[in-house]
């Protein structure tokens, strides 16, 4: 598995991870191998249910087939993350819910500018990447009883000059 590195998704397989339940079988399977039902034990889910999202991820080419065991008559499959990151330059593969032109009923929209070295461009990617991890962490084992509502996060750390070295000017209102 690709610890620190981002996998560059399609728009096929960055669908796929438009599933809260996807995502915390992701993060279950970042650094241990499991079955789905190692996984849906942990995560108090049905089993079929698991099995079904994992089938879907791996065919997708998000988790791979690290190990079978015959047990008995049964087959286990372990299955592990290609990567806890996940990376698409296309505009389409976006979250639709963080897209401009979704009508959410809670939202929060942070925007902030900063001249950045490279290196420190990185730190911060690091630092988002962590602190992203933290809150995967606390919410991917059993839920309490209680109303969850799910939430897409997104952060994009974008570099203002175009492809053609033209920097965009911030629009002001007047």
């Amino acid at each position: 598995m690709s610890d620190n590195n981002m996998l560059n998704v399609s728009i096929e397989q960055s669908k796929l991870l438009g599933n809260a339940l996807r995502v915390k079988i992701i993060g279950q399977l970042t650094t241990t191998p499991r079955t789905a039902k190692q996984v849906a034990d942990l995560l108090g889910e049905s089993g079929g249910n698991v099995h079904y999202h994992i089938t879907k991820l791996y065919e997708g080419g998000l988790l791979d087939l690290v190990e079978e065991k015959k047990i008995g008559g049964v087959t286990e499959k372990y299955y592990q993350s290609r990567s806890k990151w996940f990376n698409s330059s296309s505009p389409e593969a976006l979250d639709p819910v963080i897209s401009a032109g979704y009508s959410s009923k809670k939202s929060t929209t942070i925007n902030l500018r900063l001249m950045l070295t490279k290196e420190q461009e990185a730190e911060l990617t690091e630092e988002f990447k962590v602190f992203l991890e933290q809150w995967v962490q606390k919410t991917s084992g059993k839920q309490e009883n209680g109303e969850y509502e799910e939430f897409s996060i997104g952060v994009m750390i974008k570099s203002v000059e175009s492809q053609d070295d033209q920097p965009v000017e911030k629009e002001t209102k007047e």
